[in-house]
């Protein structure tokens, strides 16, 4: 091997001194390159200048035709697009590191303990968190508010579940925020027993709750941005897809990137929000290079973890629930209809079968004169046979893989045993749509994009269970998965001409494996590690 290299290294030394060449920035040559280009599967080489890559192919062929500023020897490691989470919560990923941290806690006293030792450390006069599961407890029921109110008598707790469609309260914070047992809630709903609140409020009933959040400060939402932006570096992520954010946030992601405060790229969903849907359709669509607010971010229903999921069939755990749609058919059919007319996408959570129905079905039809709209159903978990067979080029199906791979412990109690069949069904939305994003749903998930990659391909935990994979019929292959992670997801952004793959004219976004994702065992997958990572060809990591 280190013959071959010296061998290139001296073809490359001497034909640059040979004849006037065109000056280039950088050259990355030595290492195993998949380009997720189908004209050029693979390369050894590519060149970059302002930016972007100008050429890719072999390292004789680059060295004939340009001089170099700077090189990078991949010493044989394997180079991949630059990786793109099609669906996550950058900033809410970011805020996160400011509050209790509730993921991975396997019984209602471990949550506790956490908010305990939480509030010693802060001493923050209204403790906020996220990503508690009842589902991971032996007990798999929703906790009630009695013992956080003892150890919490003065302070308002308010932590959120893993999914984000459901929150636990004390009473302190439900007192101020004038929720009680008479309170209504159109789209959610504030669970009781006995006639009396528990606590746990799910859906729309958050909003009134979250309304009187303390609000962070401008120095907190730029910590929190850079917070985020460090994590998302260190897995290999150049672009993310924030599904859900305001124009406030969005502003102030813009002035960063343009004082190269902030360099990851960004596709902003902004939230449906009346006054944020008027404010954008007046504005229009707001893209630089680093920046895409093109898309509205509509949640039809809640999550399948706390039954908020809207089924059509009732639940087989839970007689006579369906869940909930949290906004209403008509007033979606409306928003469709008027986002119709503008340049803007439509990018809507449906996880229930009836909700993945009432969307595809509107999509289909307010986009029936129209062509490669390519508005974007987020997750599509439970999907019947009927809604495949209305699927087009208007609609891309966002999806999660690792939700199926959490889920799947409980998933088949809540569908029952056929229902369960056209659910996290990724194989059969890619043959008939031809193409279909990756994600994280991050903080709701692991950032890992690996453990994306082996969800998709391995269908299993990270325990190697089960033994032959979840619905093994939908795993998606590995370049089918890598498409999904790089140029499908560009795609569904309206990107795919400028990143999602290692090819001349596009902005030179790729990272460094320390690991072939392509080859190596199946199970080592999930523990791949980054070497480096590269935006615009500069190393940001």
């Amino acid at each position: 091997m280190k013959k071959v290299l010296l061998l290139s290294l001296s073809t490359f030394f001497f034909i640059s001194c040979q004849q006037p060449k065109e000056a280039a920035d950088l050259l990355v040559f030595n290492a195993t390159i998949y380009t997720v280009d189908d004209s050029q599967p693979k390369a050894e080489a590519f060149a970059i200048k302002d930016d972007k890559f100008i050429s890719v192919g072999s390292l004789e062929e680059l060295s004939k035709a340009y001089s170099f500023t700077d090189s990078v020897d991949g010493q044989g490691k394997t180079i991949v697009p630059g990786l793109i989470d099609a669906h996550c919560h950058f900033y809410g990923l970011g805020l996160q590191q400011q509050k209790v941290d509730l993921t991975g806690t396997n019984s209602y006293d471990e949550v506790l303990a956490r908010i305990v030792d939480f509030h010693k450390k802060k001493k923050v006069s209204f403790v906020t968190g996220r990503g508690w599961d009842q589902n991971d407890w032996e007990i798999k029921e929703f906790p009630t508010k009695e013992k956080l109110d003892s150890l919490f008598p003065e302070t308002p707790v308010a932590v959120t579940r893993v999914d984000g469609h459901a929150m636990l309260a004390n009473t302190v914070a439900l007192d101020l925020a004038k929720i009680t047992k008479d309170t209504q809630v159109t789209g959610g709903e504030i669970i009781k027993s006995n006639g009396e609140i528990t606590g746990v409020l799910i859906d729309n009933a958050m909003d009134l709750l979250e309304s009187i959040f303390p609000r962070p400060t401008v120095l907190e939402q730029i910590t929190a941005l850079k917070d985020a932006e460090k994590i998302n570096f260190s897995y290999g992520l150049t672009t993310v897809d924030d599904a859900g954010l305001s124009p406030e946030v969005i502003v102030l992601i813009d002035s960063l990137q343009k004082a190269n405060q902030l360099k990851i790229r960004m596709y902003a969903m902004v939230s449906n929000v009346p006054s944020y849907v008027d404010h954008y359709l007046k504005k229009g669509v707001h893209k630089t290079d680093k920046l895409n607010v093109s898309s509205f971010k509509v949640y039809a229903d809640g999550a399948l973890g706390s039954r908020g999921a809207v089924l059509k069939k009732t639940y087989s755990d839970k007689d006579d629930h369906h869940g909930a749609m949290v906004i209403g058919v008509d007033e979606f059919k409306e928003l469709a209809k008027r986002l119709a007319g503008s340049p803007f996408q439509m990018n809507t959570h449906a996880i229930g079968d009836s909700a993945n129905a009432v969307v595809m079905k509107t999509y289909y039809e307010v986009l029936q004169n129209k062509s490669d709209r390519r508005w974007r159903v987020e997750h599509a978990q439970v999907v019947s046979p009927e809604e495949f067979d209305i699927l087009n080029d208007n609609l891309v199906m966002s999806v999660q893989p690792t939700h199926a791979t959490s889920d799947m412990y409980w998933a088949d109690e809540r569908l029952g045993e056929e229902r369960i069949k056209g659910a996290y069904a990724y194989k059969q939305l890619l043959e008939k749509t031809g193409r279909i994003a990756l994600g994280t749903d991050y903080p709701v998930e692991n950032v890992s994009p690996f453990y994306t990659f082996y969800a998709a391909v391995a269908r299993k935990d990270l325990k190697q269970y089960p033994a032959g994979g979840f619905q093994k019929k939908d795993a998606l292959t590995r370049e089918e998965t890598l498409k999904g992670m790089t140029i499908w997801a560009a795609y569904s952004n309206f990107e795919e001409t400028e990143k999602g793959s290692i090819t001349a004219g596009k902005f030179a976004d790729f990272v460094i494996l320390e690991e072939n994702i392509m080859e190596v065992k199946e199970d080592k997958i999930p523990n791949i590690k980054v070497n480096a990572t590269y935006v615009g060809g500069e190393k940001v990591y």
